[in-house]
Formats: C-alpha cells, sequence, structure tokens
C-alpha cells in the first residue's frame, strides 16, 4: 500500500481500503474548492482579456462567478471598470453584478473608473445606480510609492544630450517601447512611454515606480539604471545596453546548455536575486522569466536581471512575512502557484520562477511547453510540474529544482542558500560531465 493510501485509512480506525462518509465528503468540499479557484481565475483573466463571449459562457455555467473576487477581493466588474471594458461590464450588469462592490481598499468599481477616467463607463455604471466609494481605484496601493525626489538631479536627464538619429526597435510593450539609443556617445537602452499615454495615471505611476525601484538598486548582477526623464513628455528609463540580447532568444537558439554553464548561468541569477531580496528592504521581482535576464555580451559569460516594472520594495520587520500582494502579476508560464491561485505570497515566488528557468536551461525546451502559459500556469496550481527528460542530470541540480518549484513555498530555498548549494554543485562538476536528453515516444 502506498503511503499515501494508508494515511488516508487511519483516521478513526477504518480499514485503508474504504474511506468513511466524513473522508468522502471532505474530498468533495476540497474538489469543489478547487474548481472553485480555478473558475475565479479563469472568469477575471477573460475579463481582463476584454473577451465578453468567454465571459458570458462562464456566467451561463456559473451565475455566482459574477461577484467572483480575488485576494484583493475585486470582482470582474473592477477588472472591467478599471480597463474601460464596456461591453464586458454590461454583460456583468445584466447577470447581476454587484454595482457598488467594495474591494479591500473600499473602492467601487465606479471608483475605479474614474480614476482610470473611463468616462463611458462610468456614465454606465451610474445607469445601473453606482456609486462612488473610495478615491483612487484598485489599481492602486493604499499607499503608492511616491516619485523618487531625493538627489533627483544626480539621475534627471536632459532629453536633448539622448540621439535617437540611428535608433532601433529592442522591445515593445503595452505601454511602450524599448530602444537602443546613444546618450553622450555610449548606446542604451531607452524604455519610452507612449506619448498619448504620458498623461495617464496609471502609466505615470507605474513608471515612477519602476524608477523609484531601480534608482536603489547597484549589483554587478542587475541591469544598470542611469537615468530618467521624468519632468517632460514622453517619460524615458535609461539603462545600460547589454549587446547579449535575452536569455529567450539565446536558448531559443542553443537549447539546453551545458552543465557548467547552466550552473554558471544560475548563479549569476541567483547572485543578482540574493541581493533583491535582502532585508530589510526587499524587492520581490514578480516577473522573472528568461526575456528579462540579459547576457552582457555574446561571449555569453555574464548574465544580469532586468524588467523592473512589476517589482515591489517592501520593508520586511520580520524574516517570514507574507505579503498581501495583487495575484495573477507576471507570465504564466514561470508563475508560482500561489500567485495564479490569488493567495497571499512572498519572495518565494521568484524562487518557483527560477527553478522553471533552471529546467528550461539543462532541458532546452520552456516548462511544460506543449501547453498554452495560461493552460501551464494552471497545471501548475493543480499541483503538476514538468517532467525531466535527461540522462545523467545531476541529482543536486535536479533536487535544487524540485525543492525551489515546491507547492509549499516555505519549503522553497532562500537565494543565499541556492547560492550555496550552486557553488557546491561547481566544484563538484567535473569538465567532461555531460548529460543526455531522452524523448518520450
Amino acid at each position: 500500500m502506498s503511503g499515501k493510501s494508508a494515511s488516508e485509512g487511519e483516521s478513526g480506525g477504518s480499514s485503508g481500503a474504504l474511506s468513511s462518509p466524513l473522508d468522502a465528503s471532505e474530498k468533495e468540499e476540497r474538489k469543489k474548492e478547487k474548481a472553485r479557484v480555478s473558475r475565479t481565475s479563469l472568469i477575471l483573466w477573460h475579463t481582463h482579456q476584454n473577451d465578453v463571449s468567454a465571459v458570458r459562457r462562464l456566467l451561463e455555467e456559473d451565475k455566482e462567478l459574477v461577484n467572483a473576487r480575488d485576494y484583493d477581493s475585486r470582482t470582474p466588474l473592477h477588472v472591467a471598470a478599471l480597463h474601460g471594458w464596456i461591453d464586458v461590464a454590461r454583460c456583468l450588469l445584466d447577470h447581476h453584478a454587484d454595482v457598488d462592490a467594495l474591494d479591500r481598499w473600499k473602492n467601487t468599481p465606479l471608483a475605479d473608473a474614474e480614476g482610470a477616467k473611463k468616462k463611458e463607463m462610468i456614465e454606465l455604471l451610474k445607469t445601473y445606480g453606482g456609486h462612488s466609494f473610495g478615491q483612487n481605484g484598485s489599481h492602486f496601493e493604499p499607499k503608492p510609492v511616491p516619485p523618487p525626489l531625493p538627489n533627483k538631479c544626480d539621475w534627471e536627464i536632459d532629453p536633448s544630450e539622448l540621439d535617437f538619429s540611428t535608433s532601433s526597435v529592442i522591445g515593445k510593450g503595452s505601454f511602450g517601447e524599448i530602444l537602443r539609443a546613444y546618450w553622450r556617445g555610449t548606446p542604451v537602452a531607452v524604455k519610452r512611454i507612449l506619448p498619448s499615454l504620458s498623461d495617464d495615471r496609471l502609466v505615470t505611476q507605474d513608471f515612477r515606480h519602476e524608477v523609484n525601484v531601480l534608482v536603489k538598486l547597484r549589483h554587478p548582477n542587475i541591469v544598470q539604471f542611469l537615468g530618467a526623464v521624468t519632468e517632460r513628455k514622453p517619460l524615458l528609463l535609461i539603462t545600460e545596453f547589454l549587446r547579449g540580447g535575452d536569455l529567450h532568444q539565446y536558448l531559443k537558439e542553443k537549447g539546453a546548455l551545458s552543465p557548467s554553464v547552466a550552473v554558471n548561468f544560475a548563479l549569476d541569477i541567483a547572485r543578482g536575486m540574493a541581493y533583491l531580496h535582502n532585508e530589510p528592504n526587499v524587492v520581490i521581482h514578480r516577473d522573472l522569466k528568461p526575456r528579462n535576464v540579459l547576457l552582457v555580451n555574446s561571449n555569453a559569460d555574464h548574465l544580469k536581471v532586468g524588467d523592473f516594472g512589476l517589482s515591489k520594495l517592501i520593508t520586511v520587520k520580520h524574516a517570514n512575512d507574507i505579503y498581501k500582494l495583487t495575484g495573477e502579476t507576471g507570465s504564466y508560464r514561470y508563475m508560482a502557484p500561489e500567485v495564479f491561485k490569488h493567495r497571499r505570497y512572498d519572495k518565494k515566488v521568484d524562487v518557483f520562477s527560477f527553478a522553471m528557468i533552471l529546467y528550461e536551461m539543462i532541458e532546452g525546451d520552456p516548462p511544460l511547453s506543449n501547453y498554452e502559459p495560461y493552460e501551464a500556469a494552471k497545471h501548475v496550481a493543480d499541483g503538476r510540474r514538468p517532467s525531466f527528460r535527461l540522462k545523467g542530470i545531476i541529482p543536486e541540480l535536479k533536487d535544487l529544482i524540485e525543492q525551489s518549484w515546491s507547492a509549499n513555498m516555505n519549503q522553497r530555498p532562500s537565494f543565499l542558500e541556492i547560492l550555496k548549494r550552486l557553488e557546491r554543485i561547481k566544484e563538484s562538476l567535473s569538465s567532461d560531465h555531460h548529460w543526455h536528453h531522452i524523448f518520450s515516444t
């Protein structure tokens, strides 16, 4: 009999072959809770994506989902109101969504719409009897991180110093683009907020927050912040330009890495993350993935962690602090299960993402590559993990990955511990060590 079966059959002296009615009831309740969490994530996701047909289909299957809530008590109507998704909002309201639902900041959907200046949404919610409670809208933290004012002259850049005459786009996002340009003759990476969004309150707050995080960081394995343009438009954030591109593209071209390269890459990432997680001022990255890990040069001998747009700078009073942070933040394929489930989490979400990256470096394929990102995250939240296909993989490295992606975040090691274990693995790694892929047929 397996250990699991034995433990299930020990309560109340009942046989391991039969479950008591209480056991069956508990299992059914757990099954229902699991399904509820999954459906809650789905309706919030489809609302965020402005997919009205998917939202309507979910509501037809379960009408109670109309007032589903994430960890911050935000309902689908809060999400629709914030983004101005009129058709989705109308669908939710027609299914009797609570127009005055309060999130954990005591904001109503109408307060969100007003904070985001969504005029058509404001009128719609008022038509349905909505009231404006709260001040800023639930996208905002109760006390937003203020823009970095001290010694601003040290890093505020005059845009005339930037040369875009031979610039090229090296990345794009929802709010802007990243350009390769020159600053005083030196190649730099410039994140430029789209002029049309330079007055958007949410966008400018996120931009200033990223500057506020970057201006405090100094480490060889963190992309170096050089300055920003905050007093003129468009808003610009300037960092060092790394010629080697990102780890995502590198792995796409190279495939599985040799043991020595994989361990050296992992050490660089872990050093940067150990610095970020240093208490009492902890920076949780929240979007650690290969695209946000950059190679210093084409020789690929040095890595740096970058892109702090979703990071959170938090002062820790106790070593085991758990943070009340918003769920579903970051990229699904590398997302920790507690984030996907909208549960409270801490800096160990970055350790989980690190494990998925390390897996990808030694396997050559993204984790759960046969699934779309959202489905992959859903499978991970349900307890599944990528399978190892390698013959001869170092047992200590496999153990490190498996512990780092543990469903229980308390069982995941800190980055300081990860560094120690990687250093020991590196010391024991012989120059001729190799592993082979075994592909399933």
